[in-house]
């Protein structure tokens, strides 16, 4: 039985995996949670080093996934972004945004501000998925909203897509 030991999920039995593993750590002051999903019971070592070069990158890879979305939001024809926020600014009560916004800042619009408190809160990683490797969520605040700008990469961040998803 060969093991091999990730960042923060310590040993795995690469020839004995579970369907489904999860932990939440601390990044950057808040909580976010990984959980690694398996198709198959066993995986090539090669697979588990992109896994781990990754979870030994995770602030690297959230900065390169904000970029993501700060582009999407200035792209005339990004419609992600844009939606999440004015969903959220239509639909929320202003009482419970004022938490996250200040609506006497005549300097900086709504949107603009609830742009800058989108946070990740979770990555999925899938090494032995055809489709996607890494799942990031990011929302402006889970006690507010079920809905995530979702973002879609390789193993090494480059975006494949985005989307919001509840």
């Amino acid at each position: 039985m060969s093991e091999y030991i990730l960042p923060h999920f310590g040993a795995l039995s690469t020839d004995n995996l579970e369907e489904y593993y999860n932990v939440t750590i601390d990044c950057n002051g808040k909580e976010i949670q990984i959980d690694l999903n398996f198709e198959d019971d066993n995986i090539a070592t090669t697979q588990l080093e992109k896994v781990k070069s990754y979870l030994e990158n995770i602030e690297k890879f959230d900065k390169l996934n904000k970029a993501y979305i700060v582009e999407d939001y200035h792209d005339e024809d990004g419609d992600t972004v844009r939606f999440y926020l004015e969903h959220h600014l239509e639909e929320v009560e202003k009482q419970d945004l004022s938490t996250l916004i200040n609506f006497e800042d005549t300097n900086t619009r709504p949107d603009q501000q609830l742009l800058t408190k989108l946070e990740l809160v979770r990555i999925g990683l899938y090494p032995d998925s055809e489709d996607n490797f890494a799942i990031s969520d990011y929302s402006i605040g889970q006690d507010l909203t079920d809905y995530l700008v979702v973002i879609n990469t390789d193993e090494n961040g480059q975006l494949e897509y985005m989307a919001m998803e509840s």
